[in-house]
């Protein structure tokens, strides 16, 4: 009866072990079948940077930079970088492995909301679940925010009950466990043609992507729930390394701050934003362009978090593409957005 009892359980280990290891080779593998629709476009970002396929200026920073600037509407070959929740941290890994590469960037676009330097988003849920920062920058920002006594990156906003290094490790090898969530709803591999098809789509559109696509939002921002500017000693320390970096390998940056919706502006804090603009102001070699807070008409957003729409993002990136094409040849000024704005809707 023991023997029996022993067999059984050796069978039980053996077929848990190679289902284990069954499910893990798909986590690596094959993460376009499950992973939610936003993957396959930090999936572009990062294959354009493994082929150093980045063009002349990249732009670095938050999900309305990644919606609000179109590549394909600017002569300039731009490469958009941004991404969902974005800040320093995971602008930094960006640039990082593009600066490794042969050719140096000419130009460098940083855009962030008030909020990416004061809350920490959704580090966890996708900078590192989707691969997008590794075991080696993980390990780096454990001890930057140890020196800082900063813990705001040091686990998910729902906590696992993992120890942090062994988290780290986790989450670099895919442990299967962590993307039970995504295999269930994605089906396992339901998402595998939807997922290639938006690969495809954000390689050719250089890392452009969009969130909402409504016809036109009301909805107010979480910039309005600000009511203090206090950038998080990690997100500061961070931030700072990008730009002594550009300056060191002199290549310009510039700040640009996308716009928002009337809702959103008429209830951001004007103390939040002037407190944003002394930060800004603090570092001499990051050139601040344009305003840092503009308002349009609620009819370009396509959601509640000003992500502007398909028509709202062609505009801006028409006004970008004439800024930029200044700022490459030495000008200093650009016309503000809103004067485009109002040529094009008058």
């Amino acid at each position: 009866m023991p023997d029996r009892a022993a067999g059984t359980l050796a069978v039980l280990g053996v077929t848990f072990a190679a289902g284990l290891a069954v499910a893990w080779l798909w986590v690596v593998a094959a993460p376009l079948a499950f992973l939610d629709p936003e993957y396959p476009y930090w999936r572009a970002k990062e294959d354009m940077l493994r082929r150093c396929d980045l063009g002349r200026v990249l732009v670095l920073g938050d999900s309305r930079a990644a919606v609000d600037i179109m590549p394909a509407r600017i002569a300039v070959p731009v490469t958009n970088l941004a991404v969902g929740g974005g800040g320093a941290i995971e602008a930094q890994a960006a640039l990082t492995r593009a600066l490794s590469c042969g050719v140096a960037p000419e130009r460098v676009i940083l855009s962030f909301d008030p909020v990416h330097f004061v809350r920490a988003d959704l580090f966890w849920e996708r900078s590192v679940r989707y691969g997008f920062v590794d075991l080696t920058e993980l390990r780096v920002l454990r001890q930057t925010g140890d020196r800082l006594g900063d813990a705001s990156f040091a686990a998910p906003r729902t906590p696992d009950g993992l120890p942090g290094r062994v988290r780290d490790l986790l989450y670099a090898m895919r442990f299967p466990s962590l993307y039970g969530a995504s295999l269930a709803k994605g089906g396992i591999a339901l998402r595998w043609s939807t997922n290639r098809r938006a690969l495809a789509a954000g390689q050719a559109a250089r890392g452009q992507y969009f969130f909402g696509t409504d016809p036109g939002s009301d909805g107010i921002a979480s910039d309005a729930s600000l009511t203090d500017f206090t950038v998080l000693p990690v997100l500061d320390a961070y931030f700072t390394g990008i730009l002594a970096t550009l300056s060191a390998r002199h290549i310009p940056a510039d700040f640009v701050a996308m716009p928002v919706n009337d809702a959103t502006a008429r209830a951001v804090s004007p103390r939040v934003m002037a407190d944003f603009a002394a930060y800004l102001a603090r570092f001499p070699s990051l050139n601040v362009v344009g305003p840092l807070l503009t308002a349009w008409p609620n009819r370009y957003f396509g959601d509640a978090y000003s992500h502007l729409n398909p028509p709202g993002a062609a505009l801006y990136s028409d006004w970008f593409a004439g800024c930029l094409a200044t700022r490459m040849t030495g000008g200093a000024a650009c016309a503000p957005p809103a004067a485009l704005l109002a040529e094009r809707t008058q």
